[in-house]
């Protein structure tokens, strides 16, 4: 866990990696990083490797409110405080590329209609602000309209110029959100994904969309600087899909063609989740021969089981890093860690984001 790795010549001072969490806390309106998210950040950077919270490419792409943007100038030099004060604690830093598709709401959208491979409700709800209220709560997604080839090819440019972008910024790399039922992962499953063109129907045309935008992204900033973030074994959001293990694998070796520095699994982390069969990590390491991350409930013990096993070569922990700001130092030393506060995770101020205090300053 706490050894170095080489990361495509990124040196890591660890095997542990920040995971992408949304938290809601941008200037309005913009959707602008700030200097508040750049203090978050910047106490975390003794990890291995930050993931950013997910960030919409596109007016487009958004799904709920406050979530950060990296297609205008202001969004940009709002990233690049964070960068900068990121790289000033000596952190390194990838920017989570993020388009929801059908994860999103009327409201965001000037025609009203959220973009999606299939015109197919996810029958799942999203974070959205009042904005009479100023308050913030869970809404029914509004059903999507399907997708032109003129709009698939819109939304693989947004990622290559959010990928421009994010480097622009400062960023030492980016994430492609392709896995939790938003965009990428709707084009993967038969069950969002009912097409009869090049982009639907079969596997290889299913994931004939997340080639592209990867092809896009390595093209725009190089290959040793772009992971992509996958979640085979996710169910809800009408994503439970029989056939999405054997796509999820055909689309590892199309990534592996590409070149990508890392595959991302976002593993199922309710409480009743199914364990993650050993074949699928064994056949997952025979299609790709890039780094693996693993993230979903893992604690600082099966951590280490698994990177012992050689099936992930790097760990990421979610809400322990919230509440943990120095969770490295707390894993080295087996100190106790810290609860978070489950209603400050979307939106507000420093209350459940900055001020959570280290073990040391406890």
């Amino acid at each position: 866990m706490f050894a170095r790795y080489d990361l495509r010549g990124l040196e890591l001072p660890n095997r542990m990696v920040m995971a992408p969490m949304t938290r809601c806390r941008t200037d309005q309106p913009g959707d602008i990083p700030n200097d508040l998210m750049a203090t978050y950040y910047a106490q975390r950077a003794s990890t291995g490797l930050i993931v950013t919270e997910a960030t919409q490419v596109s007016k487009q792409g958004r799904g709920y409110s406050f979530t950060p943007g990296i297609y205008t100038d202001e969004q940009v030099a709002g990233w690049q405080k964070v960068t900068r004060a990121v790289h000033d604690a000596g952190g390194r830093i990838f920017l989570q590329l993020w388009h929801v598709g059908r994860m999103s709401h009327a409201s965001f959208h000037d025609d009203g209609m959220p973009i999606a491979p299939s015109a197919l409700s996810p029958d799942a709800q999203v974070w959205v602000v009042d904005p009479e209220t100023g308050q913030g709560g869970m809404v029914d997604c509004t059903p999507p309209r399907a997708m032109t080839i003129d709009d698939i090819n819109d939304v693989i440019e947004q990622f290559r110029i959010g990928a421009a972008n994010a480097v622009k910024a400062g960023f030492d790399g980016v994430e492609i959100h392709g896995a939790n039922g938003y965009l990428i992962d709707q084009f993967l499953r038969t069950t969002s994904n009912q097409r009869d063109d090049a982009y639907g129907g079969t596997a290889e045309n299913r994931i004939r969309f997340l080639t592209e935008v990867c092809e896009a992204v390595v093209g725009e900033i190089g290959a040793d600087r772009v992971g992509i973030r996958l979640a085979p074994f996710i169910t809800q959001r009408n994503m439970n899909d029989p056939t999405i293990i054997d796509t999820i694998l055909l689309a590892a070796k199309e990534i592996d063609r590409i070149g990508l520095a890392y595959i991302h699994l976002s593993e199922a982390d309710w409480d009743d989740a199914p364990q993650i069969p050993e074949q699928f990590r064994k056949d997952l390491r025979a299609a790709y021969s890039g780094s693996i991350i693993v993230a979903g409930k893992y604690t600082k013990e099966r951590g280490e089981a698994i990177l012992a096993t050689g099936y992930a070569d790097l760990v990421a922990y979610g809400r322990p890093f919230i509440a943990n700001p120095d969770l490295v130092a707390r894993f080295k030393g087996d100190l106790p860690l810290d609860e978070l506060d489950g209603a400050t995770l979307f939106g507000g101020d420093a209350r459940g984001y900055t001020d959570y205090v280290s073990a040391e300053a406890a």
